[in-house]
C-alpha cells in the first residue's frame, strides 16, 4: 500500500506524532470523559452561537475546575475549538459524539482492551494473551465471551456486530448466486449470518458449528426468529485438530472467524474443510485485510485490532495481510478462485475450491 511506503512526515511533524503517542491514554481518556459527561453534546447544541464556560457549567453542574482541565484538553486534542470565549465543536468533535462506527471502537477499547494492553508485551513474549487475565482464567477470549461482565460482552459484540453486519447484505448475492441449498456456518456466534440466510432464501438450511456458549445464544436468537427448524447445531472446538468438518453442504462459510486464529491453526481448519468439500462445492471466508482498504485510517485500525488478538483474544493472530492469508489457503490445499473486495465497510470475501486436477 502506497499509504506505508515512505516516510512522508517533517522532522516537526515527526516530533508531534511522538508526543501524541505518549499523552494517548490521556487523550483516550479525556476525549470520552468529554462525551459521557455531556460537554460534547452541550456544545454541539449551541450551534452557530458557541457556548461559554459559564453556560456549560451551568447546564451541566461540573466545577469550574472540572470543565476547565477537559475543555482545554478538547482544544488540545481538536474536539472542540474556541473563539471570542465560546466553545464550538470540530469536525472530529462530531465524529467522536454521533459516529457509531467510532463509538463501537472506543466502547470496544475501553471495556475490553484498555486494562489488558498494558499485558501486551508480556503478550508478545509468550505468545499468550496475557491481558485476558483482567477477566478471569481461559486460554481464549471465546471460551470467556458468554462469562464476561454484560456491560464487556455488550461492547465486545456491538464491535464485532459492526463490522460484519454492514457487510451481509453485499455478501448474500454473491453466496446465492451458486444456487446451494445447505450452508456450514462455522464459528457463526450469534448466528446473524445465519439469520440473514434464512431471510434471503425460504429453502436453505443453515447450521452452525461453534463452541457451547456461542451456540447458546445462536439457538435462543434462532428460537425468537422461529426458524430453528431450518438450523443445526454442532458443538465443536475447531481448534482440536481432531474435530472433523462433516461433508454434505454446498457451502462452507466463515465471517470473521479465521482471523481468530494462528497460521498453523488457519491451516489446520482449512485442510479439514477441503477433506469435507466435493468437487462443486466452495469456502467463502469474508475477513478485513488490512492492505486492501481503500483508506489509511481503516488499515489503521485494522493494524491496532490486531493487538487486541495479541492481548486479549488469543495471543497469536491478527488482521492478516492478504499476501500472508493467500498462501496459508494454498498450504492448505485449497485454490482461490475469486477474491472480492468492498465488501460493506472493509471486509474481503475470498471464493476457494479444491485445486483443478
Amino acid at each position: 500500500m502506497e499509504f506505508f511506503n515512505k516516510d512522508q512526515k517533517s522532522a516537526l511533524e515527526g516530533m508531534e506524532l511522538a508526543q501524541w503517542i505518549a499523552f494517548a491514554p490521556v487523550v483516550f481518556q479525556a476525549s470520552r470523559s468529554l462525551k459521557n459527561l455531556g460537554i460534547l453534546k452541550a456544545i454541539q447544541d449551541s450551534r452557530k452561537e458557541g457556548i461559554t464556560a459559564t453556560d456549560l457549567q451551568s447546564q451541566l453542574k461540573l466545577s469550574d475546575y472540572g470543565l476547565r482541565v477537559l475543555c482545554e484538553a478538547g482544544l488540545g486534542i481538536g474536539l472542540i475549538y474556541q473563539q471570542n470565549d465560546r466553545y464550538y465543536l470540530s469536525k472530529a468533535g462530531f465524529f467522536f459524539l454521533n459516529d457509531q462506527l467510532t463509538e463501537a471502537n472506543t466502547d470496544f477499547i475501553n471495556d475490553v482492551c484498555y486494562k489488558g494492553l498494558f499485558s501486551l508485551e508480556d503478550s508478545i513474549k509468550n505468545g499468550k494473551p496475557e491481558g485476558l487475565k483482567e477477566f478471569g482464567s481461559w486460554k481464549t477470549v471465546y471460551e470467556a465471551l458468554a462469562h464476561l461482565p454484560e456491560d464487556v460482552r455488550e461492547s465486545w459484540f456491538k464491535f464485532d456486530h459492526y463490522y460484519s453486519d454492514g457487510s451481509f447484505p453485499h455478501a448474500l448475492p454473491l453466496v446465492f448466486s451458486t444456487h446451494p441449498a445447505r450452508i456450514l456456518d462455522i464459528g457463526g456466534n450469534t448466528g446473524k449470518w445465519a439469520l440473514e440466510c434464512l431471510k434471503h432464501d425460504e429453502k436453505i438450511h443453515v447450521s452452525i458449528m461453534d463452541l457451547p456458549g456461542q451456540l447458546g445464544f445462536a439457538k435462543a436468537n434462532a428460537e425468537k426468529n422461529g426458524v430453528i427448524n431450518r438450523m443445526s447445531f454442532i458443538e465443536a472446538n475447531i481448534l482440536d485438530p481432531n474435530q472433523t468438518i462433516p461433508a454434505g453442504y454446498d457451502i462452507v462459510w466463515m465471517s470473521q472467524f479465521l482471523d481468530c486464529f494462528s497460521d498453523d491453526e488457519i491451516v489446520s481448519i482449512l485442510r479439514r474443510c477441503a477433506k469435507a468439500l466435493d468437487k462443486n462445492g466452495r469456502i467463502f471466508i469474508m475477513e478485513t485485510f488490512w492492505d486492501r482498504q481503500q483508506f489509511k485510517t481503516s488499515a489503521f485500525c485494522l493494524q491496532m485490532t490486531s493487538l487486541y488478538f495479541t492481548s486479549i483474544a488469543n495471543g497469536n493472530s491478527q488482521m492478516y495481510h492478504s499476501d500472508v492469508f493467500t498462501r496459508l489457503i494454498e498450504k492448505a490445499g485449497l485454490q482461490v478462485e475469486e477474491l472480492i473486495d468492498n465488501i460493506g465497510i472493509s471486509h474481503s470475501i475470498v471464493k476457494c475450491k479444491l485445486p483443478n486436477e
